[in-house]
């Protein structure tokens, strides 16, 4: 026992000896301006061998190239036009078979609803109504916004507007078409409205006109209606569905004015008791109402003013100096100038106003990247190839930052007396001109300042009136032919 009690203790006196671990020398880490190059170099060196950098380029052009090409939407429902289509600047020479139809010639349309833009390009589609969609201007919007991707809902009470002039459109999914007046309420839902419901025909001026085939009191109260009415059901409609709001007003609003040319800041000069007070003072409450309903409602609103306008789809005898004089000519009567023929207009083509064309400055890139592999036509004279983004003068307005007024017109100004020359030249030489006495309240001048649309939408007209009129005719003699038949 006492020799294990030795034992014991021996152990617990034991000290177990421990040693500690020397501390590692700090490694130098290399400086970073010494492993950059050895890094530059071995990836330079990587891409060089076995011709990676070659393989890398190739699948670089190979990728872009799909990107451009690529379709994301198809339609086989109506045509496609070279005018509609950002792809057809980089691909000319691809036609479907109905693109006949073009402001060229054919039904003269400015566009169908297929489209092929490229993937990279695309936009996100938009429900959008429009009032008056069956009309002369409406109807070529609709084409327009359809071509771009648009769901696009017409409301149209078939007035004064033609079920022929979106008849093109039955067939698209993306089209649909209300038979309804805008003076009583409707319920949608949508992102955008284009309000261009308004019946604006001067012949209705007038009851002692030859041309007024209806009752002018009731034409003029549906008139006023649609103006005020209508505007208040449509700016309902944006308030409650949050939706953007676009007023297509007039230069009428104007009135016969005392500033020339007129600019958005002028108030006009207007009887608001006259014949025409109707249409002139209709569109300045419209104008009136919507600023209201933006003030006080906060609905995002645009307003237009739209000066003489003309092209296919317009109606034969709605009483507008163009058409008049082109169907008076075809159909072999005397134009009619009222008064001594010297009040000036300005006259801008449909496709101005609805196609207009603006640069981005992604375009460049392109034009820069890929001349080696599409052959890029110039912009030719019937507006046929487009530059590769097309901006509306309606759909920049509706989609940029400034709510406007905005003139939407051409600066070049005629008399009436030189329009008829011009009609003359292009329709029939041996045209003759009748003097009438001249209506009441006519404007003496007419001409936009467009410098605030230039500077603010990048925007202004291209189609001269020597240009525009022949595509007008042709349209006119195939309607006025058939009529006949």
């Amino acid at each position: 026992m006492k020799q294990l009690h030795k034992q014991s203790s021996l152990n617990q006196n034991q000290q177990i000896p421990t040693y500690a671990a020397k501390p590692a020398k700090p490694q130098a880490r290399p400086s970073s301006a010494s492993s950059s190059p050895s890094f530059l170099r071995a990836a330079a060196g990587y891409l060089l061998r076995e011709q990676r950098l070659l393989f890398v380029l190739a699948g670089a052009v190979i990728a872009s190239t799909f990107f451009l090409l690529h379709p994301y939407y198809h339609s086989s429902t109506s045509g496609l036009q070279p005018s509609d289509h950002l792809a057809h600047r980089l691909l000319p020479t691809f036609r479907h078979p109905s693109s006949a139809s073009s402001f060229g010639g054919g039904d003269a349309t400015i566009g169908g609803s297929g489209k092929r833009v490229p993937v990279g390009l695309k936009k996100p589609s938009k429900r959008v109504v429009v009032t008056g969609g069956a009309g002369f201007v409406g109807s070529h919007l609709v084409d327009k916004l359809l071509a771009r991707g648009d769901s696009v809902i017409v409301i149209d009470n078939f007035f004064t507007g033609r079920k022929e002039n979106v008849v093109h459109h039955f067939g698209n999914p993306r089209f649909e078409l209300i038979r309804h007046d805008v003076v009583e309420p409707i319920l949608l839902e949508v992102d955008e409205i284009y309000h261009l419901a308004c019946p604006a025909s001067p012949v209705h001026y007038n009851k002692d006109d030859s041309f007024c085939f209806i009752d002018c009191f009731k034409f003029l109260t549906i008139e006023y209606k649609t103006n005020v009415m209508g505007t208040l059901n449509m700016l309902g409609l944006a308030k409650r569905i949050g939706a953007r709001f676009l007023l297509t007003s007039t230069s009428e609003v104007y009135g016969d004015p005392l500033e020339h040319p007129q600019k958005e800041t002028y108030w006009g000069h207007v009887n608001p008791i006259g014949v025409r007070s109707c249409y002139d003072e209709g569109k300045r409450t419209a104008e009136t109402l919507t600023m209201d309903y933006h003030r006080g409602a906060e609905v995002e609103v645009r307003i237009a003013r739209i000066f003489n306008t003309y092209g296919p789809r317009m109606c034969l005898d709605d009483g507008r100096v163009v058409s008049n004089f082109v169907a008076q000519a075809l159909r072999k009567e005397p134009m009619t100038v009222y008064g001594d023929g010297k009040q000036t207009r300005s006259f801008q083509y449909v496709s101005d106003l609805v196609l207009n064309h603006v640069l981005v400055p992604f375009i460049f890139t392109i034009d820069l990247i890929y001349p080696f592999i599409f052959e890029l036509p110039e912009r030719t004279s019937d507006d046929r190839y487009m530059k590769i983004c097309q901006v509306d003068g309606l759909v920049a307005l509706m989609e940029g930052e400034h709510m406007g007024p905005f003139n939407l017109g051409n600066p070049g100004e005629f008399t009436m007396l030189e329009l008829a020359e011009v009609v003359k030249e292009v329709v029939d030489p041996s045209a003759t001109i009748e003097f009438r006495p001249n209506t009441a309240d006519d404007p003496h001048m007419r001409k936009p300042d467009i410098s605030k649309a230039k500077e603010q939408l990048n925007w202004e007209p291209k189609v001269t009136l020597r240009e525009g009129l022949p595509r007008m005719v042709t349209d006119f003699s195939k309607r006025i032919l058939s009529a006949e038949k």
